[in-house]
C-alpha cells in the first residue's frame, strides 16, 4: 500500500513537471499541447496504476496477445536544415514587405525569420494636481478639470457602458444632494428601488438614512448622497473589483468638486473601494480615517441595520462623533 501511494505521488510530482513545461510551450505559441494540466494529467494517475494490473484479470485470449513483444518502430530520421540561400547583392534582394501584406512585419533578413517590431508605446497622460495627489489618469475621463461641474461629470457617464453592469440596469443613478456640502455618505451600489428610480437610497434603507441624518439636525437635502457604482448589480449581488475601479473615478471627481468636512461610507464594499484598505468593517467602524485630508467614517449600511436592528446603536455612537466634528470645525476658517 506504501508502495502504490509514494508511485502515485512520484506519478504526480511528474505530471506537475509536465504541466509547467507545456503551459512554457504553450507561452511560446507551441501547438497541439491544448488541455494537458497536471490536474487533468494527475487525475489519471490511478487509473494508470489499475491499467498495469489489468493483464492479470485479462481473458486468455488477450493474454496471449498482451504478451507478445511487439517490435519497436523504426527511429524517425535526422531533421536536417536546408542550406541558406546564396548571397546575393543588394540591388538583388527582394524590397520590404508591404504595409498591405503585413504592416507591423518588415523584411529583415533573406534567410532570417521575420520578427514583429514593436511599436513605441504612446507617452503616458501627465499627472494632474487633485485633492487627492498627483493621479495619472488612465484617459481623460478618470480625473476631473478645473472648473468642472457636477453636470459635466453626469454628461462624461453619459450612457455608460463601460462594465457589464449596464446590461441589466433600468437607470443611472447619479450622486445627489448639495453640491457644497460639508457631510457626504457614500454607498457600495444602487438597489432595486433605486435603480426603478434613478435616485440614491430611495428604498426602505434609503428611509432609515433620512432618519440617521435628521436625528443628528440635519435633512437630506443638506448632504450629498451617492454610491461608488452607478448601476445596480443583478440580485443585488457585490460589484467586482474591475466594476468598481471603472466605476470609482467619477465619484472621486464629485468628491474633488464638493471637498467635504466628512464622508460616511455605508458597509464593508463601500469602505474598501473608497479607501483602498483589506481591514473589515467591524476592525475600522467608530474610526475616522484620515483620507487625502478628509475625515472618513466607516459605519454599518442601513440595509444592515434593517437585518439586524441591534447594531443601531453602534451606528448612533458613529454619527454622534460626526455631528459633534462638524459642530467644531463650523466656524473654522479654510486654510
Amino acid at each position: 500500500m506504501n508502495d502504490e501511494s509514494q508511485a502515485r505521488e512520484t506519478l504526480k510530482s511528474l505530471a506537475e513537471d509536465v504541466a509547467e513545461a507545456a503551459s512554457y510551450l504553450r507561452e511560446l505559441g507551441v501547438e497541439g499541447l491544448e488541455g494537458l494540466s497536471a490536474e487533468a494529467f494527475a487525475q489519471t494517475a490511478p487509473a494508470r496504476d489499475e491499467t498495469r494490473k489489468a493483464p492479470a484479470q485479462m481473458p486468455p485470449a488477450l493474454k496471449r496477445n498482451a504478451s507478445a513483444e511487439r517490435p519497436l518502430p523504426p527511429p524517425p530520421p535526422p531533421r536536417t536544415l536546408p542550406p541558406p540561400p546564396p548571397q546575393t547583392s543588394q540591388a538583388a534582394r527582394p524590397q520590404a514587405i508591404t504595409d498591405a501584406e503585413s504592416p507591423d512585419i518588415p523584411y529583415q533578413a533573406d534567410h532570417m525569420p521575420k520578427r514583429p517590431v514593436r511599436k513605441p508605446s504612446p507617452d503616458p497622460p501627465a499627472p494632474r494636481e487633485t485633492l487627492f495627489g498627483d493621479i495619472t489618469p488612465q484617459d481623460e475621463l478618470s480625473l476631473g478639470r478645473p472648473g468642472e461641474t457636477f453636470e459635466d461629470i453626469r454628461a462624461d457617464v453619459g450612457e455608460c457602458v463601460r462594465c457589464p453592469l449596464h446590461q441589466g440596469r433600468t437607470n443611472i443613478v447619479h450622486t445627489e444632494g448639495q453640491a457644497a456640502a460639508r457631510l457626504m455618505f457614500v454607498g457600495e451600489a444602487p438597489g432595486a428601488d433605486e435603480d426603478a428610480s434613478g435616485r440614491p437610497f430611495v428604498g426602505r434603507a434609503g428611509q432609515l438614512l433620512n432618519k440617521i441624518i435628521e436625528a443628528i439636525g440635519l435633512k437630506r437635502d443638506d448632504v450629498l448622497i451617492g454610491n461608488v457604482n452607478r448601476c445596480r448589480p443583478p440580485g443585488n449581488r457585490t460589484p467586482t473589483t474591475d466594476e468598481a475601479h471603472t466605476c470609482k473615478p467619477f465619484l472621486l471627481r464629485e468628491i474633488n468638486i464638493a471637498r467635504p468636512d466628512v464622508i460616511v461610507v455605508l458597509g464593508n464594499t463601500a469602505m474598501k473601494n473608497l479607501l483602498d484598505t483589506k481591514e473589515g468593517i467591524t476592525r475600522l467602524r467608530g474610526q475616522f480615517q484620515d483620507y487625502r485630508g478628509i475625515k472618513v467614517m466607516p459605519t454599518f449600511h442601513p440595509a444592515y441595520l434593517l437585518r439586524d436592528p441591534s447594531k443601531k446603536r453602534e451606528v448612533w455612537d458613529d454619527m454622534k462623533k460626526v455631528r459633534d466634528y462638524l459642530n467644531e470645525t463650523k466656524d473654522r476658517k479654510p486654510e
